[in-house]
């Protein structure tokens, strides 16, 4: 039970990824927080969590709002006490190439990749250096490493992460916490299943394991980097691409 106890919020934790780590945390002994804007998937996940025995509730979050991120904590303090992991999973897409690539279509995707960790962060750090502890993991993207076509927007704030991540690593190592990223590769999510068959063809073939990451293999690494194990790993990027541009 490498978490357990330990209180985890998990923002875009209703769905993909985000449910997956949120499964996975919970089976290591964690208190999950659910933070996402789907309010059926999120309910769905707590109800299936906490009929098996789990500590989890879910917490509808807009993390791109300073109040809704408030909020989010202050629900998790109250069920809770703490909170002692942060991973900044929320994520979201909108593609154009860059000549079609709308004002709106860039903002609206810094606003929740970029400005959402940034605001969740801040909200938690302050009981992170109060207790001497706390675990961040951030999720950038091999898109924020390689650029990747149709995507000024998302690969901007990928690379962004890894610059914010660096940073704090370097504020508040000395408090006694850890921040760390991951860098996902090509992964089956609902997103994913909607393209075209040519197109997953054509991600698969530039990965050298010629597959697609499951959800898990994600949560996992976020799992490895929120647990002790980690203890002396900070202002790392860990990439889980199945060695794509290898």
């Amino acid at each position: 039970m490498r978490l357990e106890q330990k209180v985890a919020i998990i923002t875009g934790g209703a769905k993909g990824i985000g449910e997956a780590a949120v499964r996975r945390f919970s089976d290591e002994g964690a208190k999950v927080v659910i933070a996402d804007m789907d309010d059926a998937a999120g309910e769905a996940l707590v109800s299936s969590l906490t009929d098996a025995g789990k500590d989890a509730i879910y917490v509808q979050t807009n993390v791109a709002s300073s109040e809704s991120v408030a909020n989010l904590v202050e629900k998790t303090v109250e069920a809770f006490g703490t909170v002692d992991i942060l991973v900044n999973n929320a994520g979201i897409t909108s593609d154009a190439m860059l000549t079609k690539m709308t004002a709106e279509q860039f903002e609206k995707v810094l606003s929740v990749n970029l400005t959402g960790v940034f605001n969740c962060t801040q909200a938690v750090v302050p009981l992170f250096i109060e207790k001497g502890y706390g675990k961040i993991i951030n999720t950038s993207s091999v898109s924020g490493v390689y650029g990747n076509v149709g995507q000024t927007n998302y690969a901007a704030t990928k690379a962004a992460v890894v610059g914010m991540t660096k940073t704090w690593a370097k504020e508040l190592g000395r408090k006694g916490i850890n921040v760390n990223a991951v860098a996902p590769g090509f992964t089956k999510t609902d997103l994913v299943a909607k393209m075209p068959a040519n197109i997953i063809e054509k991600m698969t073939a530039v990965v050298s394991q010629q597959r697609l990451a499951e959800p898990v293999e994600i949560a996992n690494a976020y799992l490895f980097l929120a647990s002790d194990e980690a203890g002396y790993i900070n202002g790392h990027v860990l990439h889980v691409d199945g060695g794509i541009m290898m």
